[in-house]
């Protein structure tokens, strides 16, 4: 096995990755079973695809630095990590525009989301080597479309609710200086902490905000 796997830079982005992936799959049973339970179709079906996305996010995260080196799976493990990236972004919107939001806000940032991580995706296809400022311009734009929307996420949301959905974001905008920052050691190790600590605060925004069990 080429010896760069073996590095504590490498060995951490793995790791961290990979916690991620594991803590995603019963989060996904999880929202699924709370949503037959307390939610209607909707519920269920929005759920599922933010649950799905975790898991195949945190999925491809950790198998781009299991064959990150490989000489023929590399760069088809690098295009996915890249990708799924803009399918975890649109994945958290879903449920907040399918289910909160509903009506012309809703539907307009579901399609503006999902619009825009099909564009993302066959950009990152063919441009995975190049442009490289251009993908995380791209996800904070994603990421703080929402701001378009305070006013009705305001009436709609529960504080603590908004509250999460808030620090959820300043974690995955904040961890891009980390993503950028790569003289600094264990930068892309970091950069993955940021990113889960946000997954979980949108998670239990998710979980918490979008279903109340006492009413539907």
């Amino acid at each position: 096995m080429d010896p760069r796997y073996y590095k504590p830079t490498q060995i951490l982005n793995t790791l961290t990755s990979a916690i991620g992936f594991a803590l995603s799959l019963p989060g996904l049973v999880l929202l699924i079973r709370h949503a037959s339970q307390h939610g209607n179709g909707w519920h269920l079906t929005s759920f599922a695809i933010y649950g799905a996305s975790l898991v195949i996010s945190y999925a491809a995260f950790a198998f781009y630095h299991v064959f990150k080196f490989h000489e023929c799976w590399g760069t088809f493990f690098k295009i996915l990590d890249h990708s799924t990236i803009y399918l975890l972004i649109a994945g958290t919107y879903t449920p907040f525009t399918l289910v909160t939001l509903r009506g012309r806000w809703g539907w307009t940032l579901f399609a503006t989301v999902w619009g825009v991580t099909v564009l993302g995706v066959f950009f990152k296809i063919f441009y995975v080597h190049r442009f490289k400022i251009v993908a995380p311009l791209t996800y904070l734009f994603m990421g703080w479309l929402i701001v378009l929307a305070i006013r009705p996420a305001m009436e709609l949301i529960p504080w603590p609710g908004l509250q999460l959905l808030f620090a959820g974001g300043c974690f995955y905008s904040f961890g891009l200086v980390f993503y950028a920052w790569k003289k600094l050691l264990f930068h892309h190790a970091i950069w993955h902490l940021f990113v889960l600590a946000g997954s979980i605060c949108h998670y239990f925004a998710v979980y918490a905000y979008v279903i109340f069990p006492a009413g539907g």
